[in-house]
């Protein structure tokens, strides 16, 4: 991804910044704090989504074709070096030790030859494989970056050629030393970015000064490649000799009846029989690898099924293939076919030096995000608790140098974390969420930071390092992590995290209302007010500590106003916005400081009532509806102010509206209950709603009829006898039928419904007031058989009728008047007491 927000490229955040592709999706189901959520755990989306490669078929491992590769070729190579070994021993004990001095010159010296080049080449082939081993060990080695080998050599020949001046220079220097402290922050920054990394206490294999001013040379690669071509032509020679002395037999002249040299013409076939047949086994050897790794490009072909990526990730799979050949030719053939990327490249990853530890995370970051072996090597990753506290230590490496590596530790850890028991691991290791938090740093300066000219760590905040690549990757991982309610509480009780955090939800006025703003930066808004969504909605005690923390951020609801007030374009940004306060409004101190946040309750508003937006703004609007009935419950001085912005009639208005009566409605019905007595001339007018709601009670089913039966209990209140007659006359309602559908509720819902919890007590509340308005109605009930569907809910009451929203399965705000008294007084009603 290039700066501008593509995805792909190379320094990008492959995988994750896909959910650019999905700013406008579904935020969230249609679920509400005014019913309860079930217990029972339902499979995560994304990790349904992670988990698409179970419907691909199963296939084999690509890297198999190379430990196969080396087994043969490790077959070969024992068999040749067997054979070699057992001509040494033929020579040396039968005849150099035997025939020595009955030898004919030109056999002695062909047998001396031979010995001598097979012994070279014995010895080049035991350092050939090491040599070319070490070349897969450091990246610059690899030949891959050979030009960087090169610019290494020529930048240590001029860094001492300039130490040999650096004295002239000295006194200079020193006169500028004043200039140097005033100079501002970021030039500080960037001189102490532009230092190499200390000097540690082990040697790589490019640091060796085999030659200093030509080192690269002499650079591993290249010394393989010379006994590489030693051992064949040691080969070549061998054979050539062999066969020459194979072919004419003249092993010298056997006078008659000398018995030392009877048996020397057959010792002298088998041992250039011996000779010529190692030969050819090695140059056999050699022949199928140059078939298989020049002219069928294996090594290219199991890197491009393994999706690793360019010729740069070639080191990958060749440091593999030599480790697996390796093992053949130093243990058991078979050792090699044991071995896996994953399991090797988590031996990488535990490794010291850099370069590996980069091969490793390399490996492990390409097969999670692969559909094919992402599944298999999470698993991998995630038994094996050492790498999981590899990779979180390496989000604390804050050198440049560095950057890749924890840039891939981020996104394996973004992916193990979808799987709810691997995250459990991730977190449950010590200091894992201040390892996530260092992930949110930013390049924002940082005070007195200019008087810290000797402080390395001040590299962290360089302006090419690539913060806002580790921010997203912070946020995700944060996001998948607070799925678990334990985990929220870890993320809370990490020192300055959740204000971090928060402050990732800012978003000015200009980058909102941008057509053409990166959607890198939108997702930095949205990731963070997810995270901050899943941590407001936590269940329990935790949860009213994470929102008691989250509501004392001073910057978290003028954040989320600007949201509100310049968000239009970005509705999935506004829509979690308003989730958060829902949620944050279950506790009622912070219901407190959202109503007193200027502007808030107006922009709330002003998006509840706003009309011609398109479809998917609706479930804004809807949202909108549900957090001000939240603010509007047991808020007194909320109820105040929202009569203040002179909202009622649109409110009136607004139960018209498919879309927004259900959210109108409790937001009415709070205003009725807990505004006070001293608000009745301002709620006087909530009269006029009164047809509406009769309507609706009537023919509205499930969750509209429950708001509106509720709703209606209060509307009459405002009305006496009379003016009630009325408003049912211009309904075309009468009271008979109003009572008989009320029974019936009673009838349908002889439990209390999960959907719709408190329809059974707004029902009687609603027939209470009936009873009470008018004697006549007492008759009306009583015809109905009310007193049978009354003692049927004293016999079936329960908890979840008592509460006036919930948190999961947890009850909130109870009802200051129980069911049963509500009962108790409709059947005094009834029995006329």
């Amino acid at each position: 991804m290039d700066h501008s927000g593509s995805e792909e490229g190379g320094g990008s955040i492959h995988l994750q910044i896909s959910d650019l592709n999905r700013l406008s999706e579904t935020i969230s189901p249609a679920t509400t704090m005014f019913e309860p959520q079930s217990s029972i755990e339902k499979r995560d989306s994304s990790n349904a989504n992670s988990g698409g490669s179970q419907a691909l078929p199963t296939v084999r491992a690509p890297e198999k074709k190379l430990t196969l590769f080396a087994l043969r070729l490790a077959i070969l190579e024992k068999a040749a070096t067997g054979l070699g070994t057992l001509g040494f021993i033929w020579a040396t004990v039968v005849l150099l030790g035997g025939f020595a001095i009955t030898l004919d010159k030109t056999d002695f010296w062909f047998i001396t030859i031979i010995l001598l080049i097979e012994g070279t080449r014995i010895f080049s082939r035991s350092h050939e494989l090491e040599w070319q081993h070490q070349a897969t060990w450091s990246i610059t080695d690899a030949g891959i970056n050979s030009f960087r080998a090169i610019r290494s050599s020529s930048s240590y020949l001029i860094d001492n050629i300039k130490a040999v001046f650096r004295p002239l220079f000295a006194a200079g220097k020193r006169s500028q030393r004043c200039r140097e402290i005033a100079a501002t922050r970021d030039e500080v920054i960037a001189q102490n970015w532009d230092c190499q990394r200390k000097p540690t206490r082990r040697w790589t294999s490019s640091d060796v000064p085999l030659l200093p001013y030509a080192r690269w040379v002499f650079v591993t690669r290249h010394i393989g490649k010379l006994l590489y071509w030693l051992q064949v032509l040691s080969a070549t020679a061998c054979v050539v000799l062999s066969a020459m002395k194979l072919i004419k037999h003249n092993y010298g002249e056997v006078a008659k009846g000398d018995t030392d040299k009877r048996n020397r013409k057959s010792a002298l076939t088998i041992f250039y029989a011996l000779a010529l047949a190692e030969a050819l086994l090695f140059l056999m050897e050699k022949a199928y690898w140059e078939w298989k790794v020049t002219y069928c490009k294996l090594l290219d072909e199991v890197n491009k099924e393994c999706e690793l990526g360019g010729a740069s990730d070639m080191v990958s799979i060749r440091r593999f293939f030599y480790d697996a050949y390796s093992r053949c030719i130093n243990g058991s053939i078979f050792d090699g076919l044991k071995m896996d990327m994953v399991t090797f490249a988590m031996d990488l990853l535990a490794s010291s030096s850099p370069d590996e530890q980069l091969i490793g995370a390399r490996i492990l970051r390409q097969f999670s995000l692969n559909l094919r072996y992402s599944d298999d090597t999470l698993q991998k990753i995630g038994l094996n608790f050492q790498v999981i506290e590899k990779l979180v230590e390496m989000l604390n490496w804050s050198d440049q140098q560095e950057e890749e590596t924890r840039k891939y530790a981020a996104e394996i850890l973004s992916k193990l974390a979808g799987k709810r028991q691997n995250s459990l691991r991730v977190a449950g290791i010590p200091g894992a969420m201040e390892s996530i938090s260092s992930l949110l740093q930013t390049n924002r300066s940082l005070g007195g930071a200019a008087d810290e000219i000797g402080e390395r760590n001040i590299v962290c905040d360089h302006p090419n390092y690539e913060f806002w690549k580790f921010n997203h990757l912070g946020l995700l991982i944060l996001k998948k992590l607070a799925r678990d309610h334990d985990i929220c509480g870890k993320i809370g009780n990490t020192r300055g995290l959740l204000p971090k955090i928060i402050d990732f939800t800012h978003a000015e006025e200009c980058l909102l209302k941008n057509d053409n703003v990166a959607a890198s930066q939108i997702l930095t808004v949205k990731r963070s007010l997810q995270v901050v969504k899943r941590l407001a909605s936590t269940t329990g005690t935790t949860g009213k500590q994470l929102r008691r923390e989250i509501s004392e951020i001073i910057f978290t609801f003028s954040n989320i106003r600007d949201i509100l007030r310049y968000g239009e374009k970005q509705p999935m940004l506004q829509q979690l916005g308003i989730e958060i306060l829902t949620s944050l409004a279950l506790e009622e101190d912070a219901t407190e400081r959202i109503g007193s946040t200027g502007g808030l309750l107006k922009g709330l508003f002003n998006i509840f009532f706003k009309e011609g937006l398109p479809k998917n703004y609706d479930q804004v609007r809807t949202a909108a509806g549900e957090a001000l009935a939240m603010l509007a419950l047991e808020s007194k001085n909320n109820c105040h102010r929202m009569l203040r912005l002179e909202v009622l009639e649109r409110l009136v208005g607004a139960l018209e509206v498919p879309l927004l009566r259900v959210n109108t409605a409790r937001i009415l019905r709070n205003l009725c209950t807990y505004s006070g007595a001293n608000s009745f001339k301002e709620l006087k007018g909530i009269t006029v709603a009164a047809p509406t709601v009769l309507q609706a009670v009537m023919s509205g089913e499930n969750k509209l009829q429950e708001v509106m039966v509720g709703l209606a209990a209060h509307v009459f209140r405002f009305m006496d006898s009379q003016e009630s007659s009325l408003m049912f006359e211009r309904a075309g309602i009468t009271e008979a039928e109003l009572a008989y559908a009320l029974v019936q509720i009673l009838r349908k819902y002889q439990k209390p419904h999960i959907k719709i919890p408190r329809i059974r007590r707004f029902a009687i509340e609603l027939a209470i007031w009936m009873m009470t308005d008018k004697a006549s109605n007492v008759v009306i009930f009583k015809d109905l058989g009310m007193e049978k569907e009354l003692e049927g809910v004293l016999e079936t009451t329960a908890e979840l009728e008592s509460f006036n929203m919930f948190s999961g399965t947890v009850g909130m705000s109870r009802h200051n008047t129980t069911i049963h008294s509500l009962v108790e007084t409709a059947l005094s009603l009834l029995m006329g007491d």
